[in-house]
């Protein structure tokens, strides 16, 4: 072997291990995100509107809600203009947004324990659970990676997927009524959760 090769095959080698350690962990960016948002919850100094601004802040910061919603709407994502496209990216990052808050906001008080990781390529899934007095609930996180940051792009709760809950619904709804009917419904729905979470106070 030509002497000139050993340094650089000496560094492959060396390095391999570190670039190995260096890759994110998928369950470790959960974590960080999910007890962010029970911290928040569980601060009974914070007034609605601050505890609300900050959940937005931590969701939206993991979410991957433009993925979400092109999966949601599937070949109906195609069919709407740059415009419409946008409209449905906001009202459906609020349904989803305020969808996981409250099903969160349940197990507050509860132990959330984090399984393990399920990495190919650039998806993973990470599996949690919540144990109560009563059940263990799971949840699944499925998510993409984007540089070296994991992005949420649904999330299974009961055996039960945000964005498939979602996709039959929104389906029927635009065929039958176009896109336009569609953005209209949805902005519906965000005002009945917005109405029903002012009525909880």
């Amino acid at each position: 072997m030509k002497k000139w090769l050993l340094p650089i095959l000496t560094v492959l080698l060396l390095t391999q291990p570190m670039a190995a350690l260096a890759a994110p962990s998928a369950v470790d960016q959960v974590r960080q995100t999910v007890e962010q948002v029970l911290g928040v919850l569980r601060d009974k100094g914070l007034d609605k509107t601050t505890r609300l601004d900050q959940l937005r802040g931590i969701i939206r910061a993991r979410f991957d809600f433009a993925l979400m919603s092109q999966w949601t709407l599937g070949p109906y994502w195609r069919k709407a203009n740059p415009d419409q496209q946008q409209r449905f990216i906001a009202l459906y990052s609020d349904l989803l947004e305020a969808n996981y808050r409250g099903k969160i906001e349940k197990y507050t008080d509860q132990k959330v324990s984090y399984l393990g990781e399920r990495v190919e390529g650039h998806r993973a899934e990470v599996q949690t659970e919540v144990v109560t007095d009563q059940a263990t609930i799971p949840l699944v996180y499925r998510l993409n990676l984007e540089g070296e940051k994991w992005m949420v792009y649904d999330v299974v709760i009961e055996g039960v997927s945000l964005v498939r809950t979602y996709r039959g619904t929104f389906g029927e709804i635009a065929r039958k009524d176009g896109i336009d009917g569609l953005l209209e419904q949805v902005a519906q729905k965000v005002r009945d959760q917005q109405a029903e979470s002012d009525r909880k106070g």
